[in-house]
């Protein structure tokens, strides 16, 4: 039995990045080459020496929205909800504190133009909720909302764009796919000049991807599950790169997911959109990711379980641990990794 304690790793609480490095491509970048096992530690920048035009990079162009919002009852009373996941023009699945508060039919003002009443109860403790405003949602919510940072994160992020990546597109993710943020338009476009090729997909991250996995056994563990996205274009792209023999590198573990989970035994994808909840552990058999650029995940997490899957369990641990040891910053804002 594959259990959750089998993904752990002791990580100091002073190396847990809190504030975004500047540049973005100045972060650190760990490489691991799976066939010679050998092990290098670089910049970010130095990624161009490592990628070529044998390779794809699928990179995930979601973006994030200003989830975390504030309101009040009218007598005083304070409630702090998180937006997850969009049911209508109206409804939002969403995570409320202080629960108690929350009761089917209150009604909370966020601001003149917003306010939401509670709707219903969820499975795992959220509220759906109902929104009425004067003008367009979206303008709203960015004059009103914050920026939902991972828990780990005590600091406030004073640039709102850096937990953006420089690509993102379509607004729906309560998280940022981290790994991307390592990227900048003058990297992209020096890779690009190598003959470096790009696809991308959509995936919204959910919260879900933080939360860490509560039961020993790892096969009874329930995946959040997430929207995901790829257009008829970007298909061909990717399914052209596989025909050529180039290496299909994925950043972030979101675009591994998306391609996963549309990928036929062959590494083919098709262009569709649907919501996943696959869930990749050890032992896995990867249908048509051959690389993969993330960061440094937390303990017992999904995430470091997938990398797992891709770099070995055993391998991944001696990975992480070199890390605390040569001081690498963790998570979000931390530094990033490159499997090969």
């Amino acid at each position: 039995m594959l259990k959750s304690s089998d993904f752990y790793y002791d990580l100091p609480e002073e190396q847990i990045a809190q504030t975004p490095v500047y540049p973005r491509d100045s972060s650190r970048l760990l490489v691991y080459d799976r066939k010679t096992d050998k092990l290098e530690h670089k910049v970010f920048t130095d990624i161009v020496d490592y990628l070529d035009e044998n390779c794809l990079l699928v990179i995930n162009t979601t973006k994030v929205y200003p989830a975390r919002i504030y309101s009040h009852t009218e007598n005083g009373g304070k409630m702090e909800i998180l937006l997850l996941k969009r049911l209508n023009l109206t409804d939002w699945e969403v995570l409320v504190k202080p629960g108690k508060k929350a009761r089917i039919g209150s009604k909370f003002t966020v601001s003149d133009q917003l306010t939401f009443t509670v709707l219903d109860k969820t499975d795992s403790g959220g509220r759906i909720v109902r929104f009425e405003f004067d003008g367009v949602f979206e303008d709203i919510l960015s004059k009103v909302g914050e920026m939902p940072l991972p828990h780990y994160i005590k600091q406030k992020l004073e640039d709102q764009s850096r937990y953006q990546t420089v690509y993102c597109k379509q607004e729906g993710s309560a998280a940022a796919p981290t790994a991307g943020l390592h990227f900048t338009n003058e990297l992209i476009d020096r890779l690009k000049s190598k003959g470096v090729t790009f696809a991308e997909v959509q995936l919204n991250v959910g919260l879900g991807t933080f939360r860490p996995v509560k039961v020993e056994n790892v096969e009874e563990h329930v995946m959040h599950s997430e929207f995901y996205q790829i257009d008829e274009q970007n298909a061909r792209i990717i399914n052209q790169a596989k025909l050529s023999g180039k290496k299909i590198i994925a950043v972030g573990t979101t675009s591994v997911r998306t391609l996963e989970t549309v990928a036929d035994d062959k590494g083919f994808v098709r262009a569709c959109s649907g919501d996943t909840s696959i869930f990749i552990y050890p032992p896995y058999k990867f249908k048509c990711v051959d690389g993969l650029i993330t960061n440094f995940h937390l303990p017992e997490s999904t995430l470091i379980m997938l990398v797992s899957a891709f770099v070995g369990r055993e391998k991944t641990l001696v990975i992480y641990n070199t890390a605390v040891k040569e001081k690498y910053r963790f998570f979000s804002f931390g530094d990033a990794c490159l499997f090969l």
